[in-house]
């Protein structure tokens, strides 16, 4: 007999180390009536780990809101139902968002099972203030769309938090030197309780220059950090926000009417935005 009510269970599971996954987190799997996961071939792998037999059914983006009123429909019936990802947090840069939501308009009981989350890992090790963060999980992955979402984030005070794959590290890494500054301090944390796990805090431009030199530094699974911008002098911030209006406007203009535009939107040096790469003729 189960120790634990019918309800939807967030569990939490390991980034890579097995012995992370916690004594509750272990029960409420062996408990379930049905554990709902981004890959269960995955999932099954890891429940062999700790002996525990359970109904797996897929769920991810392509079929959450086909599977999300069965899987509540047995909640409502009295069941426990588990949903876990690949590895982490579920519904940190994973599925789930739209099940939690149904359950909770429903008026079914949700309950987390905490544990190992990518993001707080690195922000714990990082050296970063971590008072404040902002989490931005996956930056685009085409180089523009990248860019200007980068842009728009140069003049936040708080710590960000990206996600980033081993195919686009190194770009990412080098469009961030160039939207917040080489001399901004960063954090890449690689492979996170992993045998090959690294940390490195350095300023960008370091960073940037480590990893296109190191195939290995290029291989694996990546949290990157930003320290936030200083709360400085307003002629700073007043040019930051040039530059984040400025690399929008580029979408739709030449680069010098960009630069002419946001210089008149945001009272910032035209001068400096014209000398921003290709904002001149």
């Amino acid at each position: 007999m189960s120790n634990f009510t019918a309800g939807l269970y967030v569990v939490a599971t390991p980034i890579g180390n097995l012995d992370d996954l916690t004594v509750r987190a272990r029960q409420v799997l062996q408990a379930a009536a049905v554990v709902a996961a981004e890959n269960p071939t995955h999932t099954r792998a890891l429940l062999a780990q700790y002996g525990i037999k359970a109904t797996l059914t897929p769920l991810h983006q392509h079929n959450e809101e086909q599977q999300s009123a069965p899987l509540l429909a047995r909640v409502a019936a009295g069941e426990i139902v588990a949903l876990v990802s690949d590895a982490g947090t579920p519904l940190m840069s994973d599925p789930g968002y739209r099940l939690v939501r149904a359950a909770k308009e429903t008026g079914l009981p949700v309950i987390p099972v905490p544990g190992a989350c990518a993001a707080i890992a690195a922000l714990s090790v990082a050296g970063l203030a971590s008072d404040r963060f902002a989490f931005e999980g996956f930056l685009p992955a085409k180089s523009k769309a990248r860019r200007e979402r980068l842009a728009s984030l140069a003049s936040e005070s708080r710590t960000l938090i990206f996600y980033e794959s081993t195919h686009r590290i190194v770009e990412s890494l080098e469009d961030m030197a160039a939207a917040f500054g080489p001399s901004r301090r960063a954090c890449v944390a690689r492979e996170l309780t992993k045998l090959f796990e690294t940390v490195s805090t350095a300023p960008l431009e370091a960073l940037v220059a480590l990893t296109r030199a190191d195939a290995n530094a290029q291989r694996g699974e990546f949290v990157v950090l930003v320290e936030g911008a200083a709360d400085d002098d307003g002629s700073a911030a007043q040019l930051r926000e040039g530059l984040r209006v400025q690399a929008l406007l580029k979408a739709h203009l030449p680069p010098s009417a960009a630069a002419k535009l946001a210089a008149e939107i945001t009272g910032a040096p035209r001068k400096a935005l014209y000398g921003n790469g290709d904002g001149g003729n």
